[in-house]
């Protein structure tokens, strides 16, 4: 994906999974003008990543001071909590579905 459909002044108005009639043109994913139409633009200045990857840095946080007893999940506002344990199931499920390389032990032995 995606083929593309251009209005008449070479806009992109639609995208579309397969080549269909009038649709012909291919670009991929990454490509500015699919991103645009999307609603994802390139002129943050890579702020987009730095604030995912901040995100992971929080919600890394949060456990630390969990785990550490210095913060219960329940001190959290209702909102936070949910949030975090939607973050947390989805990063679970990636995680079943990864290629597992070491033992869930730490050791270091190959499986």
């Amino acid at each position: 994906m995606p083929y593309i459909h251009r209005t008449h002044d070479g806009t992109i108005d639609s995208l579309h999974r397969d080549a269909v009639e009038g649709v012909d043109e291919f670009l991929p994913d990454d490509h500015v003008e699919v991103q645009a139409f999307v609603g994802r633009t390139a002129g943050d200045g890579g702020y987009s990543k730095l604030d995912a990857d901040f995100v992971r840095v929080l919600e890394d946080v949060i456990d630390t001071l969990i785990v550490k007893n210095i913060l219960n999940i329940t001190d959290l506002p209702p909102e936070a909590q949910a949030k975090l344990f939607a973050r947390k199931g989805f990063r679970e499920r990636q995680s079943q579905s990864s290629l597992r390389l070491f033992s869930p032990s730490g050791s270091n032995d190959v499986i």
